[in-house]
């Protein structure tokens, strides 16, 4: 098969010709959207009379993140699938790069376009029955080599704070102030629990799994599973339900704790809360990626809101009760404002007539970044001056810049000369100011909030 295809659309020569020994001759491959930092590609494979539908996990570059390698990966989801877990069949591993072909397994992804209140909660349900029956597993009956042994929950959370220090040290010594004191807390506030230690999927719920005719197809990505507390899973379905909303959660919790036997901790779920977002923030530190290999939209308006999610967590429990800062006034309208207006409604008519699902939603993630552009180019300057008055009083003089003032202001966290709390003040006041400039491109992810446990 060959293709003369953009890059971020084309499969290498190598990765097919690999399908092709292991399998059989490839046929089509297109990249689909979703997948997060690693790729998603439909590939159809030559077999007798006709072709076989697979799925390929791939990252083009070896990675240095807090990813398992996708062989890892794909032994947490062979042990699973052994155990009798809804996971995708297993059929090759790249000996040498980050590819995995598995099953491609019918259903939709998105939770919240399910039309029909009664299929939602019946595929809600589903879900809760599939977690509760990993959570019921113990790491004896998985066997998971590549997941190391299991040992304590205590044990498992310090060894993830360390590797989250590591990924975040840079190579000067020094770490972004808030990752920072984010460790410091998570350190000295391990959960006193002693209970059952399970496989934790990590990034777990809507989104990360397929549902067909009310139940759920196939549970998917375990890049992040690991050992550990069934409330770290918690922690995360609930993130996850920020942004893909998942029925009324307090009833699937209730669910949960009948059929898994574990009981539900608030205190532990805001915990790994504030594990899940530092995660988040860290997962890779070697960079963004090559532009055009990702939504650029989708990243920005995911990365402002987990940035918002986590200052919301930590607000909580530190017990500060920080008020949301509003908006400064925005500039004068100069006179190329009127395009992005232009080119917005440009995409508004372009983007529905694209046959290709990537196409489709890449164009949507352009238009997310105009329009945070055009409110930036209006807000952003007085945004700028605001937080910069604000270093020159924590900091005691002015700094050169903004960019200046903010290492100035995670070298002061470090040596004490600011506190903790004044330090989350300062972050909390410029992610939220930084969040009210995101509102157009947000959309309805802009006024969603962690959700109720209880």
């Amino acid at each position: 098969m060959t293709t003369d295809a953009p890059a971020a659309l084309a499969l290498p020569e190598d990765i097919i010709a690999w399908i092709g020994e292991v399998i059989g001759p490839v046929v089509a491959a297109r990249r689909i959207p979703g997948g997060g930092m690693r790729q998603g590609w439909f590939v159809d494979i030559f077999e007798g009379d006709g072709a076989r539908e697979l799925f390929l996990r791939f990252s083009p570059e070896p990675e240095s993140s807090a990813f398992h390698t996708l062989a890892v990966e794909a032994e947490v989801v062979g042990a699973l699938g052994r155990a009798g877990a809804t996971v995708p069949a297993i059929h090759a591993v790249h000996p040498e790069r980050e590819a995995v072909l598995q099953d491609r397994v019918s259903g939709d992804t998105w939770f919240s376009r399910i039309g029909d209140p009664d299929v939602q909660l019946a595929v809600a349900k589903d879900f809760i029955r599939s977690l509760s029956f990993i959570h019921r597993l113990t790491p004896k009956e998985l066997d998971i080599p590549g997941l190391g042994p299991a040992r304590s929950a205590r044990e498992h959370a310090l060894e993830r704070i360390a590797a989250i220090r590591e990924r975040a040290t840079r190579a000067d010594g020094t770490m972004d102030g808030l990752t920072r004191l984010s460790c410091d807390w998570l350190e000295h506030n391990v959960p006193d629990y002693d209970g059952a230690v399970v496989l934790v999927q990590g990034d777990t719920g809507p989104g990360n799994f397929l549902y067909q005719d009310s139940t759920v197809s196939a549970v998917l990505d375990w890049e992040l599973s690991h050992w550990g507390d069934p409330m770290d899973d918690i922690a995360w379905l609930s993130l996850r339900t920020v942004q893909d909303t998942f029925t009324h959660l307090p009833d699937r919790l209730a669910e949960y704790a009948q059929l898994s036997g574990h009981a539900i901790d608030v205190d532990r779920i805001w915990y790994y809360r504030v594990f899940a977002e530092t995660t988040m923030a860290t997962m890779r530190p070697d960079g963004q990626g090559e532009p055009g290999t990702f939504d650029a939209g989708n990243r920005l308006l995911y990365g402002q809101l987990h940035r918002r999610l986590w200052l919301e967590a930590l607000d909580r429990v530190v017990g500060l009760g920080l008020p949301r800062p509003g908006l400064p006034e925005a500039g004068p309208v100069q006179p190329w404002h009127g395009q992005y207006d232009n080119v917005l409604e440009m995409l508004r008519t372009i983007t529905p007539r694209m046959e290709d699902s990537l196409a489709t939603q890449w164009s949507k993630g352009v238009a997310r970044v105009l329009r945070y552009l055009r409110d930036a180019d209006a807000a952003g300057p007085s945004t700028m001056a605001e937080e910069l008055a604000e270093l020159e009083m924590a900091l005691g003089d002015r700094p050169d810049s903004v960019d200046a003032g903010r290492v100035r202001l995670d070298a002061a966290l470090a040596d004490g000369t600011v506190t903790a709390d004044e330090f989350l003040r300062l972050i909390w006041n410029r992610v939220m100011r930084e969040d009210e400039l995101m509102r157009s491109a947000s959309g309805a992810l802009g006024r969603r909030t962690w959700p109720s446990l209880t």
